[in-house]
């Protein structure tokens, strides 16, 4: 933190600005961007409808997530919120059962943690948290590269109600973070844990490495489809206490999401990328707003067309991937996308990527290169 003395013109002046640079960790905290809508979100690792949480389950339990507009108050500027509504309920949790609501931050954004060193830094989170179920609750930082977690428990005091939390964690003195691209540091929400994870000891603010004392005390948030856990303001920074929240403009927030998901929306004859066809196959350049993390997967919605002459003629381009680009490359914005229809288009060049349908008014070509 720094002091300084500035005036509009650059010159000394009798009054202090604190400046502080961009503190949070978290992308993303006031749920503003919201790029994939509504999720219906199952089994396995998906991501939710606010961009960079995701969610890891296991188990009965089935939920939907949505951008809402339920907020503690709007004085705190928060105007939206993350909801996990529980549409199949986990009433009998198994060992192995789990919903962890999470989000990563890669290794070289962390290097500053010093964590590996005997000068590592405390972090602190702060969130606001609305759930249907009072008692304890688990929130958990999870250091990728060493497989080591510390979980520590907050208490919800009254069910569907508001409320702020402040948790501090210590640093981690044994392994750094690795210097790349990829996930390093998780901060987690647990929403329910079987045996496997809560059958264990607490041991508060503790770095660990056994699986049953990650979730110790966490109530089931997901045992009845009446329940809804909301989430927003997570600031996650480099100190032993809480700052204010840190408001990043819309268009701020949107490129930092970005690096990491990037949904074109196409209208009727709207050219997403320019390319070229040969037989049945179609090749398109696409220009992405930012670098994206590493090479993306490909989603498309319905009615993706070439667009091949000037009689508006199209033909279906199906199961788009980003080709002709090494796994492992990084921070690229301009990406090759393959199409392999099952339709014949003549050979030709300066041919568009676009959506037709006689009805239907949009579609879209979605890049992931989530953690």
């Amino acid at each position: 933190m720094t002091l300084i003395k500035v005036n509009n013109r650059g010159q000394s002046a009798d009054f202090t600005t604190e400046v502080l640079g961009k503190r949070n960790l978290i992308i993303n905290g006031a749920m503003k961007v919201a790029q994939r809508g509504s999720q219906d979100n199952g089994t396995g690792l998906s991501g939710t409808a606010c961009d960079r949480f995701r969610l890891a389950m296991s188990g009965g339990a089935a939920v939907t997530t949505t951008q809402d507009a339920n907020v503690p108050n709007l004085s705190n500027g928060f105007r939206n919120s993350l909801k996990v509504d529980c549409t199949t309920a986990d009433t009998s949790v198994a060992a192995g059962d789990y919903v962890i609501l999470y989000q990563r931050i890669e290794g070289q954004d962390l290097q500053h943690l010093l964590y590996g060193t005997t000068a590592h830094k405390k972090v602190t989170v702060q969130f606001w948290v609305k759930s249907p179920k009072t008692g304890t609750h688990i929130v958990e930082l999870y250091h990728l590269d060493a497989t080591y977690f510390n979980s520590q428990q907050y208490t919800i005091s009254s069910a569907d109600t508001w409320e702020k939390k402040t948790v501090t964690f210590v640093g981690y003195p044994t392994t750094t973070f690795d210097d790349d691209a990829n996930g390093s540091l998780q901060l987690a929400w647990w929403l329910l844990g079987g045996s496997t994870y809560s059958g264990g000891t607490h041991n508060s603010n503790t770095w660990h490495n056994t699986q049953a004392n990650r979730a110790v005390g966490q109530v089931n948030v997901l045992d009845n489809t009446a329940n809804n856990f909301y989430l927003t303001g997570v600031q996650l920074e480099v100190s032993d206490s809480a700052t204010d929240f840190e408001h990043l403009s819309f268009v701020e927030e949107l490129a930092l999401c970005q690096r990491y998901l990037y949904r074109r929306d196409i209208g009727i004859y709207d050219i997403v990328a320019i390319g070229h066809a040969l037989g049945d196959r179609g090749g398109y350049v696409l220009h992405t707003p930012v670098s994206m993390r590493v090479k993306p997967s490909v989603t498309q919605g319905s009615h993706i067309h070439c667009w091949y002459n000037n009689a508006g003629s199209v033909t279906a381009q199906n199961n788009l991937v980003v080709g002709y680009m090494a796994t492992g490359q990084t921070d690229t914005n301009q990406f090759y996308l393959r199409a392999d229809s099952n339709s014949t288009v003549q050979t030709g060049y300066g041919l568009g990527l676009t959506m037709y349908h006689g009805s239907v008014t949009s579609s879209h070509v979605t890049l992931s290169a989530e953690i």
